[in-house]
């Protein structure tokens, strides 16, 4: 087998986990809706909160982030068994030097998939949730401040998108100050670039004032 078609399967198997439509399914299977009809129009655990209530929305959530470091443990394994290990890597790599490289990229498409669902028409969450459970795969530490600087937010605010938008922020920040690998650090640079991108009208709402806190309507 050709170690560019084990990457490839690799990130088919990242996308296909980070695709899985969580929050659509809670909506279709509790109420017979498509949750994307409602509030922000999001698959996420936060619509999901608004529009089904706090124990589904808590399912949602722990799946998402389970998609995450579901996409890195497989990418892990993958490359432990012995026949895809003994494999030439590309460019003659040891597998030690390509694995984080695998790694960052399985990550990075289970968090785009998130919102890039394929199965509901390429939309989906924001992708916060399934960057947490990459984050906590890589590093526990790293998933374990991000989570903290989230929770910071959410008591001081009340609102779950400035949380978000935070803990994005500050995912580069615990990588460099943990010392992580060049890979990861770059993962949560681009990773979270991504979930600002997928909060753009949150930070617009922020800015505005309008941004709703929880337990308040979607505006």
């Amino acid at each position: 087998m050709n170690a560019w078609l084990v990457l490839g399967l690799v990130l088919l198997a990242a996308y296909w986990l980070g695709a899985t439509p969580t929050g659509y399914w809670a909506g279709k299977l509790l109420k017979d809706i498509d949750i994307r009809q409602y509030g922000s129009k999001s698959t996420g655990a936060t619509n999901v909160l608004r529009i089904l209530g706090r124990g589904p929305a808590i399912a949602v959530l722990l799946i998402d982030i389970f998609k995450g470091v579901a996409a890195i443990a497989l990418t892990r394994y993958v490359y432990s068994l012995p026949n895809i290990a003994a494999l030439p890597l590309p460019s003659g790599l040891p597998l030690g030097t390509w694995l984080p490289w695998a790694v960052m990229l399985s990550g990075l498409v289970a968090i785009v998939a998130h919102s890039k669902s394929m199965w509901i028409g390429f939309k989906g969450g924001k992708s916060a949730a399934t960057a947490l459970g990459v984050l906590f795969a890589l590093s526990w530490q790293v998933g374990l401040g991000v989570a903290a600087v989230f929770l910071l937010m959410l008591t001081l605010f009340r609102i779950v998108s400035l949380g978000s938008i935070a803990g994005a922020i500050s995912a580069s920040l615990w990588m460099i100050a943990l010392r992580q690998p060049l890979p990861y650090l770059l993962l949560a640079i681009a990773g979270g670039i991504y979930v600002l991108i997928t909060h753009r009208a949150n930070i617009q709402r922020l800015l505005a004032g309008t941004e709703p806190k929880v337990g308040q309507k979607h505006l």
